[in-house]
């Protein structure tokens, strides 16, 4: 893994070239090929290298876009001055989820991917997607806990929060999404922790510190219409990782954590830390649990390709846990989590070829 240049470099350098290059492709690109490709979300069949390009093109011009109406914020704000003032910061916010919505729509047509939301086990579609959207009523902060598995599983959850049930994320991300020019100037106008992973000149320990501090620093001050976002498994579930994570709780002695780690099928064991300083940093928030499903059989790029056009539902279920259910006392909270995320792992293995199967007449986040 390669460290993240310094934001001059990803200013000067990267922001120009992304805009540069969306511009040329603009002008490149004749708009019969365009209509072509934008036919792609009719055509049968697979066709995954037209799909592929065209979804190249469209991040690319999506990216430079969102650069240049993120420049005019820029000036608008008196070229940085009230850039971090509250208006600003919801303009920030509209622009994402915009944005974000827009993206969707096209990568969900070619794709051909419904994303569900669920808040109950209720069979009625319009009843569990109601449940949901009550369980982010603005009356109260909460810090949502999602498992992390899936191509793009991050950009689902904050797309749900902005465009599905109004909420103004903070969110808690690896600092390698800033290689991204847009979304690292966006994030980094709005509420957000790029974490720095261990490795880089500090100890897993040194680094686990940090990063708490960083949280418990983004939850001070959580108000009713926000979101503290965080994903527990610290990165997307894998094979590798999940062996990692069960040694290392051998080696911490934690030798019957680590036998019920070995039965999860889909999801890692859950990092403690960074929900307990989230839990700190904002005491009176209650916490939401995401799981998702229809993203589990994409682990690589060779997965991806097979799976063009993925036709797949994903859909998202959310539990709600009052604040006075969840223990205070951080080994006891450990706990706690750890077998929520069991609960998380059977839900996953209950509706998996569920979701798979794919329906095109359930709700769609935004």
């Amino acid at each position: 893994m390669m460290r993240v240049p310094p934001r001059w470099v990803r200013r000067v350098v990267f922001a120009p070239v992304v805009v540069a290059l969306g511009l040329v492709l603009l002008v490149l690109i004749p708009l019969g090929w365009v209509a072509f490709f934008a036919l792609l979300a009719l055509i049968p069949g697979h066709m995954r290298i037209p799909r592929v390009l065209w979804l190249v093109f469209v991040y690319l011009v999506w990216d430079a876009a969102l650069l240049l109406a993120l420049f005019g914020l820029w000036i608008g704000s008196g070229f940085g001055w009230k850039l971090r003032s509250p208006a600003f910061v919801r303009a920030h916010y509209r622009l994402g989820g915009l944005a974000l919505r827009a993206l969707f729509w096209i990568f969900g047509s070619v794709l051909r991917l419904d994303i569900v939301t669920t808040g109950s086990d209720d069979p009625d579609r319009d009843v569990a997607h109601a449940a949901f959207v009550e369980l982010f009523d603005q009356s109260r902060p909460i810090v949502v806990a999602s498992r992390h598995g899936g191509p793009g599983d991050s950009f689902i959850v904050v797309h749900t929060m902005l465009n599905g049930v109004g909420r103004m994320p903070r969110i808690v991300l690896k600092d390698t999404l800033q290689w991204d020019p847009a979304i690292d100037v966006l994030l980094n106008r709005i509420p957000t922790r790029f974490i720095v992973p261990s490795g880089f000149g500090t100890s897993r320990a040194a680094s686990g510190r940090a990063a708490e501090q960083q949280i418990a620093a983004l939850a001070a001050g959580l108000g009713p219409e926000a979101a503290l976002v965080i994903f527990p498994e610290g990165g997307q579930a894998s094979p590798r990782r999940r062996r990692s994570r069960i040694a290392r709780l051998r080696a911490a002695g934690r030798r019957d954590m680590a036998r019920r780690a070995e039965a999860l099928r889909h999801v890692m064991p859950p990092q403690p830390g960074g929900v307990h300083a989230a839990l700190t940093g904002a005491p009176d928030a209650d916490m939401v649990l995401i799981a998702h499903t229809g993203l589990e059989r994409l682990a690589t790029m060779r997965d991806l390709w097979r799976e063009l056009p993925m036709g797949k539902r994903i859909t998202l279920r959310a539990w709600l846990i009052p604040r006075e259910t969840i223990p205070a006392d951080p080994e006891a909270q450990a706990e706690w989590l750890f077998a929520w995320f069991e609960r998380i792992d059977r839900w996953i293995d209950e509706h998996g070829d569920h979701a798979d199967r794919g329906a095109p007449d359930e709700h769609v986040a935004g």
